[in-house]
């Protein structure tokens, strides 16, 4: 039968159908269970590294039926106590694992506010996936993030929102007026799209959905040109059942909304391989535990995951290997870009040479550009990475066209970390970051380039095959000297002066003003000096311009919250609500209320981008006060970037509370609007960390505290 004869057995509502009432099991999952044969794996796990999602090893889907897809859908709960990866697992080892059981612990999560129990639903069904068909658990990661592949390849779906209410109503029956009422009303159009798949009854059900089937069908759907996605979505959409729709439509949209991070994602798969380690005596485990060794394989896991940011490679080598290996089998290479180090922000000469009491310094000039990091592979492929990992490379041809000016014929590889800056031809001199904005972020043509640039190279991370991350700034400096050659107004070493005199640092500080430069970074040379991978580290500080006055560093915050506005900013926001970043709970601490630095176009800019990032409620990963409750919630996707006078303590405010004060969080006073952090994702905003450090850093503070808080150096 037609997709289109199929679609046409339906019997559309206007109100959604309950789950119970949906699905109708002939039997219990004890049952089945019971009557099953013990398929329980070895407990040496393998899995051929040349194995690839879109080819899974061959499987009978005839065991994968509606019953127990029925059964999943009522009866399958990872988040039980006690949960144990085979017995409570409704699919059996060598089966292709349901996309319900994936979609059914993503809602689980969804309605769970506790960091470390979303963390432990998610890998239990990690720990099942491992045991039962360990080719699906990189696509169950993968969709778990929605991602389809690493950053760097740039491999989105770009699916309109429009397009799929279309879809929704072409293979439902329903009418567009009420999808888009109802995505109004509730504020979520996967609940919408749920909703109206389950409210159609059809003659004949389509096969079973599986993890690796719907991930390769997006990946399609993301490769498709323009409407020849339409098809590969109808498809999956109509073999949805449950939540399947939910979290599919989401997936499409680029909005999953449960609230895992990659940090949280590692340490679920940690928890996985744990209690797949110890599959006989997990029952006998205390969660303590459980926690205790899935904490020490997360620290592999992260550390690897830095120096290899591609799951396609590192979760082949983790189950064939074991997680110990993954640092031998993953290394550093040119082609995949790396985090960057950051430095920690601090406010005064004074404070950084109290920091780094007699070890040697240097003091770099801070330049006002795009942070880049630069590889060459041993076939002479360029790529250009932007500190988000994302591929700049087609961005900035005029620089791939004259690598081979900066490079000495000695070099076969390398990867270098630098900051590109507009650069004035004629004065020979930089130009300010908003100038660079103004160059086009994509596909550019060389001949239409009216922008010029210039690459400040700072540091060399790979040379000729071998890392160098391990070695100290001084030597990784003069590598990079020796291998590379100065073209005035294209590659240039950044500017240093290598020094521990305090007039030394104060004039080299307004050296590097009057050169349009931000500031210095202050970075060790042979103690301590390392290239720390995805860490913001107190071995780089930096020191701006604008840090010898008010509060110091600017914070780069997310927004989370709008209120509507009055009088003439009747129709925008009128002020946003926003919060900095907690990486130890994974949420969004509120910290103050914004409503100045803005024009009314400003605002109304503001209005038409978030209006399609609402939420009907408040998320669990956002802590905020009640009183705080702004008009509207905003997912957080964007990223400001505001000064204030000076930070304080308040009753109402999350930031980083229960570091600097047992109850109370931090906010700023005076803030206002500067720019958007394009650049940034939410999860590089300012920590909570870091705001502590910076209400601990002012003088008021300082002369009422006997101690300061110190942070410590943790993957960001």
């Amino acid at each position: 039968m037609s997709q289109r004869n199929i679609t046409s057995f339906f019997k559309p509502k206007d109100t959604s159908v309950n789950l119970r009432d949906e699905v109708k099991a002939s039997r219990s999952f004890k049952e089945i269970k019971a009557n099953s044969p013990d398929e329980r794996p070895a407990k040496k796990l393998k899995l051929d590294v040349e194995s690839e999602v879109e080819k899974p090893k061959a499987v009978s889907l005839v065991t994968l039926n509606d019953e127990k897809i029925d059964i999943i859908s009522r009866e399958y709960n990872p988040a039980k106590c006690r949960y144990h990866p085979l017995d409570d697992a409704p699919w059996k080892k060598g089966e292709s694992t349901p996309y319900l059981a994936l979609t059914r612990t993503f809602h689980l999560i969804e309605d769970t506010k506790s960091r470390l129990k979303m963390i432990e639903i998610l890998g239990n069904l990690f720990s099942s996936i491992i045991l039962l068909n360990p080719n699906d658990l990189l696509p169950s990661i993968y969709l778990s993030i929605n991602q389809l592949a690493p950053a760097y390849e740039g491999l989105e779906l770009g699916v309109a929102e429009t397009t799929l209410m279309k879809i929704i109503c072409e293979t439902t029956g329903r009418k567009l007026d009420f999808i888009k009422s109802q995505t109004y009303e509730i504020g979520d159009l996967g609940i919408v799209a749920e909703q109206s798949r389950m409210a159609q009854r059809m003659m004949f059900k389509p096969a079973p959905l599986t993890i690796s089937g719907v991930f390769k069908k997006l990946k399609d759907i993301a490769k498709a040109p323009g409407k020849n996605k339409i098809t590969h979505i109808k498809d999956i959409y109509i073999a949805c059942r449950s939540s399947e729709a939910r979290f599919f439509i989401r997936s499409l949209l680029g909005k999953l909304r449960i609230g895992i991070a990659e940090q949280s994602l590692l340490a679920a798969v940690a928890t996985a391989i744990v209690k797949t380690r110890h599959i006989d005596k997990i029952n006998k485990m205390s969660e303590d535990v459980v926690k205790e060794k899935a904490d020490e394989v997360a620290v592999l896991l992260k550390t690897a995951h830095c120096q290899c940011p591609n799951y396609d490679k590192v979760i082949p080598i983790l189950l064939e290997h074991g997680v110990e290996k993954l640092q031998d089998y993953c290394p550093m290479v040119p082609g995949v870009p790396i985090k960057p180090m950051l430095a920690q922000p601090t406010k005064g000469v004074s404070e950084v040479l109290e920091r780094f009491d007699g070890l040697a310094i240097t003091c770099e000039w801070k330049y006002d550009g795009e942070r880049a990091q630069i590889h060459s592979e041993e076939d002479g492929s360029v790529s250009i990475f932007s500190r988000n990992q994302e591929n700049n490379t087609t961005k900035y041809p005029d620089i791939i066209g004259r690598i081979k000016e900066f490079v000495k014929p000695e070099v076969s590889s390398f990867v270098i970390d630098s900051e590109i800056v507009a650069w004035d031809v004629e004065n020979k001199m930089i130009l300010p970051f908003q100038v660079l904005t103004t160059r086009k972020r994509k596909n550019v043509d060389i001949d239409e380039i009216k922008v010029q640039v210039c690459v400040y190279a700072f540091d060399l991370l790979y040379l000729n095959g071998a890392p160098l991350v391990s070695k100290p700034f001084a030597e990784r400096r003069k590598l990079l000297k020796e291998h590379f050659v100065e073209q005035e107004g294209i590659w240039r070493f950044a500017t240093a002066v290598d020094t521990m005199d305090v007039d030394e640092v104060q004039q080299s500080l307004e050296d590097s003003i009057k050169g349009n430069c931000e500031g210095l970074m202050v970075k060790t040379l042979d103690v301590d000096a390392t290239y720390e991978i995805a860490r913001r580290s107190r071995n780089w500080l930096k020191l701006k311009k604008d840090y010898l006055s008010g509060c110091g560093d600017s914070l780069d915050l997310v927004v989370i919250g709008g209120y509507r506005g009055k009088g003439k900013r009747t129709g925008s926001y009128g002020g946003f609500l926003l919060a900095c970043y907690d990486h130890d709970n994974e949420e969004y601490q509120s910290i103050c209320k914004i409503g100045t630095g803005f024009s009314d176009e400003d605002l109304q800019t503001h209005a038409d981008f978030f209006k399609n990032y609402t939420l009907p409620a408040k998320k669990s990963y956002v802590c905020c006060d009640s009183s705080l409750e702004p008009d509207d919630w905003l997912e957080p996707v964007q990223v400001w970037e505001i000064k204030c006078a000076d930070l304080s303590l308040s009753p109402i405010h999350k930031a980083a509370a229960g570091i600097v004060d047992p109850e109370r969080g931090i906010s700023l006073r005076f803030p206002r609007f500067i720019r958007i952090r394009d650049d940034k994702s939410a999860e590089m905003a300012t920590t909570a960390q870091q705001v502590a450090d910076m209400y601990s850093s002012q003088d008021q503070i300082k002369n009422q505290q006997s101690r300061n808080v110190k942070a410590e150096d943790d993957f960001y």
